[in-house]
């Protein structure tokens, strides 16, 4: 899968700007005046969209330029899929919480995706995403929870799990601007038709992939507490203002009926890991039908929107 250079970007807040590939957002923050120079990259998108991040890192900071880090919101495959051919450019550190470093140093992998949560293609289109760990153990830096990443500094690291053991979100006091890859988004994640046309909804962290959801009712709780004014997440368009804070208190408010899914995997019984990875994933359960329609679903899904979106 190979994307076209382009310089497509829109502006999250003052020094920070995002990109949108094909479905998923990635955000390029620089710090301002009186703080060290420089600027990083948070998250890599998908498989093949190195020379458009490249693209429009040199759109925004000027040509030849490199950010002093990387900070993965966690290591999905749709946040990672950039970061093997981002580092053969760029050879920077690349920081994870605690939690998430496993699955990005070829140690653990993920627990399965749940397709059987419904909602739209995007959840049984699950099942072909990447499986096996990243392994870029060089680049590799644990998050310090307390100071946070010495790149960003007046930037705060939350630690946001749910979706992942070790899924973080990024605040900046000053603005009250939040980054929070997939801890809430801002479409819904298991249509095609919403996250294809970025069409905007405050949802729960995408339901096919969140393997703990007491975790991720408590995150939600947390970012909303903080009453931010702006919120770029991994998915859908930028979030402002009254919009923003109304829709997200009324999730974490309403967290178990807007966002659990009725059944799945998960539903009831979480995925456990730590810093070694995962360690305990709860049994599935499937019927005849279900292996019927995910099989050719998937497949139909999957032509269609590469074959629409991939030039």
């Amino acid at each position: 899968m190979i994307f076209k250079k382009s310089a497509d970007y829109f502006q999250v807040a003052q020094g920070v700007w995002g990109t949108r590939i094909l479905f998923v957002n990635v955000y390029f923050i620089a710090n301002r005046r009186g703080f060290p120079k420089g600027w990083v990259l948070v998250d890599a998108g998908i498989q093949g969209s190195a020379s458009h991040i490249i693209s429009v890192a040199e759109s925004i900071f000027g040509t030849g330029a490199k950010p002093s880090a990387i900070i993965l919101t966690h290591a999905h495959s749709d946040h990672t899929g950039a970061l093997e051919e981002l580092l053969k450019q760029w050879d920077v550190p690349v920081y994870a919480h605690e939690y998430e470093v496993p699955y990005i140093t070829g140690k653990s992998s993920y627990p399965p995706s749940d397709p059987t949560v419904g909602e739209g293609i995007m959840s049984i289109m699950s099942l072909l995403f990447r499986k096996k760990p990243l392994d870029i153990s060089r680049n590799v830096r644990i998050i310090d929870m307390e100071n946070g990443v010495a790149e960003l500094p007046e930037w705060r690291i939350i630690h946001t799990p749910g979706h992942t053991p070790g899924h973080i979100s990024l605040f900046l006091p000053l603005n009250t601007t939040l980054i929070v890859g997939d801890a809430f988004v801002a479409t819904k994640q298991e249509s095609a038709i919403y996250s294809i046309s970025n069409i905007k909804r405050i949802s729960g962290p995408p339901r096919y992939m969140t393997t703990d959801w007491v975790a991720a009712e408590a995150s939600v709780k947390i970012l909303s507490s903080m009453e931010p004014r702006i919120a770029g997440t991994g998915h859908g368009p930028v979030l402002r203002g009254r919009e923003l804070q109304e829709g997200l208190r009324n999730l974490a408010e309403n967290f178990v009926e807007l966002a659990v899914p009725a059944g799945g995997r998960y539903a009831e019984t979480p995925a456990e890991a730590d810093e070694t990875g995962t360690y305990y994933i709860p049994p599935f359960r499937s019927t005849t039908k279900f292996k019927a329609v995910a099989g050719l679903a998937g497949a139909l899904a999957g032509f269609a929107i590469i074959k629409a979106f991939v030039k």
